[in-house]
């Protein structure tokens, strides 16, 4: 079989990346199907392949006819020809049905593992492709396409934004994972913690999660019914209980909490974990623990209870939790502010469905193999309004509309993932741009 290396002719001053290279050839955004090799081979390319995102070469089941012969083979592709040895790909067999070898600059030859010659051609790439990638590259704006948005078809981005919003619950399933492997598979005591970090927000997910694994979930369950009791514990193993405070529930609190912590044999974490600084007061570790305390004490098996529920409005029932009473004049110990009923409203618990809740019944549907909870999941999502933060109001403007909380997070996931990361050439927007007036 013959092998052959394929060399892209382009401006030799311009540093293409190998993702672009990638890119040309996987669309075929090159000027020529027929070219003529160094060894004086007549070589016409039928099909670039597929993509292959394991290990080896990578592009699979390329079709080209050499000198009348029809191939069929694998594709490599590297900016220099010298990285063929480089990455030994001269002594890897996996490589020997390499039928092109694509690069930028041929600077040596190349040679499979039996001491073939590989030899080379120029391929010229569609230089209006080259020209809108570094356009888009060298743009300073967070969507680098803005210019182009507008005029694209909306309707094509329906397919690309659910593939997104799940491409974004499938990377926040590591770390439920690993609390899961933590609970050792008990899906209650996982789901606690889980709940417990996202109670935190970014700031304060570490303390949170630290919390609930000091207090196993079945020592809450024995004191089921008892908000006090229950306060007393997280707040004593939260730390907040080693300060100076002459307030009367604060050494109520301590009373009962020095009582429960010899009784269960529990060692509290360090106070100064804990973040207030630039965090609204509704949003204080201190408040949350207490709305916690309240939801814990009237809910037991709270993760069966939630994986029941048909839509959103029986969560948002099931979490609405009233922090105690003395939390209607304090945001902290022993500092009175004024009278506010504290509890866990809908705008927080619509949070907690869709970057916790909504994840995690993800989770269990994989790991039971269960695309039913999948499907409710993905329809909680779908449920709910979307998220109205800055990234969004971007996408906003540029007519780029929100119908709920699933194309949310996939324009989260879109920004943070590929925007900010420059992988225009692996998002559908980005190709959309490329590709205009080339089909």
């Amino acid at each position: 079989m013959p092998v052959l290396s394929i060399f892209i002719g382009i401006n030799p001053n311009v540093n293409m990346q190998e993702a672009l290279l990638q890119y040309i050839w996987k669309h075929s955004f090159f000027e020529n199907k027929e070219y003529l090799a160094d060894t004086n081979e007549k070589v016409i390319v039928l099909d670039p392949g597929t993509q292959n995102h394991d290990s080896g070469p990578d592009f699979i089941n390329a079709k080209m006819r050499i000198d009348g012969t029809l191939w069929a083979g694998n594709v490599e592709i590297h900016l220099k020809s010298s990285d063929w040895k480089a990455h030994k790909h001269n002594t890897n067999p996996a490589y020997d049905n390499v039928i092109l070898h694509i690069a930028q600059n041929i600077d040596t030859g190349c040679f499979n593992t039996i001491n073939r010659r590989i030899p080379c051609i120029s391929l010229i790439p569609d230089n209006k492709i080259t020209e809108r990638y570094y356009q888009l590259m060298e743009e300073e704006e967070l969507i680098r396409c803005f210019k182009s948005i507008k005029r694209l078809d909306k309707s094509l981005l329906s397919f690309w934004l659910s593939s997104l919003a799940i491409e974004r619950l499938q990377n926040k399933t590591d770390t439920i994972k690993n609390v899961l492997k933590f609970a050792k598979n008990n899906w209650e005591e996982a789901f606690y913690i889980t709940i417990a970090r996202s109670l935190g927000l970014k700031v304060n997910a570490s303390p949170f999660e630290m919390l609930a694994k000091t207090v196993p979930l079945k020592i809450l369950t024995k004191l089921r019914n008892n908000t006090f009791q229950i306060e007393a514990l997280l707040f004593g193993q939260a730390g907040f209980l080693t300060i100076s405070c002459r307030d009367e529930y604060f050494l109520n609190l301590k009373k009962e909490y020095t009582y429960l912590k010899r009784k269960f044999q529990l060692k509290e974490i360090k106070m100064h974990l804990w973040k207030f600084l630039r965090l609204r007061p509704s949003n204080f570790p201190t408040l949350r623990i207490a709305e916690f305390s309240s939801l814990l004490s009237r809910s037991d098996n709270l993760f069966s209870k939630t994986l029941a529920c048909e839509n959103p409005e029986q969560i948002r029932a099931l979490y609405r939790s009233k922090a105690s009473t003395y939390w209607d004049t304090h945001y902290m110990f022993g500092n009175e502010s004024e009278f506010s009923i504290k509890s866990m409203g809908d705008k927080t618990i619509d949070t907690m469905i869709i970057n916790t809740i909504v994840p995690f019944m993800f989770v269990y549907a994989e790991v039971k193999n269960n695309e039913r909870y999948k499907t409710k999941a993905l329809r909680f999502l779908e449920q709910i309004k979307p998220e109205n933060n800055k990234i969004i109001k971007i996408w906003n403007k540029l007519d780029v509309k929100c119908r709920h909380a699933a194309d949310s997070q996939a324009l989260l996931q879109l920004t943070n993932f590929y925007c900010k990361k420059k992988r225009c050439l692996e998002c559908q927007i980005g190709h959309l741009v490329l590709k205009k007036n080339n089909t």
